[in-house]
């Protein structure tokens, strides 16, 4: 059976749907101001995996990734540039499909635009405050209101004490405490607005996942991922924002990926450690930077260097190398198949994929050794369920 650490309990726990043999699912996608980085390839590797391995155990998957296109850095970017926001947007999410097609990322399901969900945010922060979770201020901001929602700090392990502890000086006096956080923005003269009941504006960040998601997959679902970085405070205030309009449970399970670091450290423009897909695509073959991503248990930290990408682009030459070598089979995956078993193992305890990788070696060393082209056929068979091994051989090792 699938087990799936879920962020929410700290524990792996068997998975099982809200309705049987079906999953719903949302990942936080990209907000788009700028092209998109190493930390944003390993979110939508990460999940692509998890997608395509749910699709593989016959589940009927509905996978949603939004587009958050409007917020500050959005605004700031825009403004700095001397551009219109929805051209900036576009062209950034123009390149964000480039890098995510290179990357042999599939499309989701569904891809909501925050600005298309105005409305929707709209809908529910007038619930929230219907039911005496958020409160307008003088000036049209509306907050919600964190000591009223007492689930508050359950996804992150935060309590409301250690987070007051840390708490900065707040400079917007007129907030009920300083934890509360924004659902609705007055306009400011020259920024995109919407009209509402409190003046015009724009949504805060936090709402904007919580009517997408609802929108797409319900008020209750199954899986809802991101980066860990968006553990606290967006998800937890995600769990807030919908537990608080609808009373019920939100999501089921939640995945987080590992961060990526560069040479050890955290990757941060400060440290000049900060790169962007397209800067790694020109120096690395996509497919040996999805190798890379894939090879390492989505939880765990990835360390990006150049000694590990020509690592990685060596270990998947030697499975391409076995595959020039004895010319594939057509093949239906029998998963009673001992390497296919172990493979599906892995893939059942939690997506992972480091250990499906290692499967995949140990087949290609049978393959070198016998030459058998089920094998073969069975080893890109595997792979496919990671979105690895589809071009010819020797095309790639010409441009490995």
């Amino acid at each position: 059976m699938l087990k799936i650490h879920n962020t929410l309990t700290r524990a792996k726990q068997d998975f099982v749907p809200l309705e049987t043999g079906r999953v719903r699912m949302y990942v936080c996608g990209m907000t788009v101001y700028d092209y998109c980085h190493l930390g944003h390839a390993r979110v939508m590797v990460a999940f692509d995996a998890v997608v395509r391995w749910l699709r593989a155990s016959g589940f009927e998957v509905t996978y949603v990734r939004n587009i958050t296109d409007i917020d500050d850095k959005i605004i700031e970017r825009a403004l700095k540039n001397n551009e219109p926001v929805d051209r900036l947007t576009e062209r950034f999410i123009k390149a964000m499909d480039e890098d995510a097609a290179a990357l042999g990322v599939l499309k989701p399901d569904f891809e909501p635009r925050a600005t298309q969900h105005v409305g929707g945010m709209l809908t529910m922060i007038a619930k929230l405050i219907e039911r005496g979770k958020a409160y307008a201020i003088p000036g049209g901001d509306v907050y919600f209101s964190v000591r009223d929602f007492p689930g508050y700090g359950k996804l992150s392990g935060k309590s409301l004490e250690d987070l007051r502890a840390g708490e900065r000086v707040d400079i917007v006096t007129s907030k009920r405490d300083p934890l509360d956080f924004v659902l609705w923005k007055a306009a400011k003269p020259g920024e995109p607005a919407w009209d509402s009941p409190w003046g015009k504006g724009r949504p805060g960040w936090h709402i904007e996942c919580s009517v997408m998601s609802e929108h797409h997959l319900g008020e209750q679902f199954d899986i809802h991922g991101g980066g860990q970085d968006l553990q606290f405070p967006h998800h937890e205030n995600e769990i807030a924002q919908s537990e608080g309009a609808h009373g019920h449970t939100f999501v089921n399970y939640w995945m987080h990926n590992g961060f990526v670091r560069v040479d050890d450290e955290k990757m941060s423009k400060s440290l000049g450690n900060f790169f962007t897909v397209r800067e790694v695509l020109a120096k690395y073959d996509a497919e040996v930077v999805r190798f890379f991503i894939v090879r390492a248990h989505y939880r765990s930290p990835l360390n990006y260097s150049d000694q590990h990408l020509d690592d990685a682009r060596s270990a998947l030459s030697r499975l391409y190398t076995a595959l020039k070598g004895t010319p594939p089979a057509a093949v239906d995956i029998d998963w009673s198949e001992p390497h296919a078993a172990r493979f599906k193992q892995a893939m059942d305890d939690d997506f992972n994929t480091a250990e499906a990788v290692a499967v995949l070696f140990e087949l290609a060393t049978e393959i070198n050794r016998n030459h058998s082209a089920a094998q073969a056929g069975l080893l890109k068979a595997l792979a496919a369920v990671l979105g690895l091994l589809e071009r010819d051989p020797t095309a790639f090792l010409q441009a490995a």
